[in-house]
């Protein structure tokens, strides 16, 4: 067999979703509607530090929460 005879694999249909995709935890990084970088890139660059800190600030508090449920 030569290299001009080999096909490359073709990838099959999509996989279905499992279950409905969960909602995004609201919190205080997030301004209430539960999608913190959502208006991300209409920011000044000078912002984003703020954004993502507050973002990580959150879910530390809820990852160190995880053995109080």
């Amino acid at each position: 067999m030569t290299e001009q005879d080999r096909t490359a694999p073709v990838p099959g249909p999509p996989r279905e979703a499992a279950a409905a995709p969960r909602a995004e935890p609201q919190g205080s990084a997030a301004g209430g509607d539960g999608q913190p970088f959502a208006d991300l890139d209409q920011r000044p660059v000078a912002e984003h530090v703020a954004v993502f800190d507050a973002e990580h600030a959150r879910l530390q508090q809820q990852l160190s929460s995880i053995d109080q449920l």
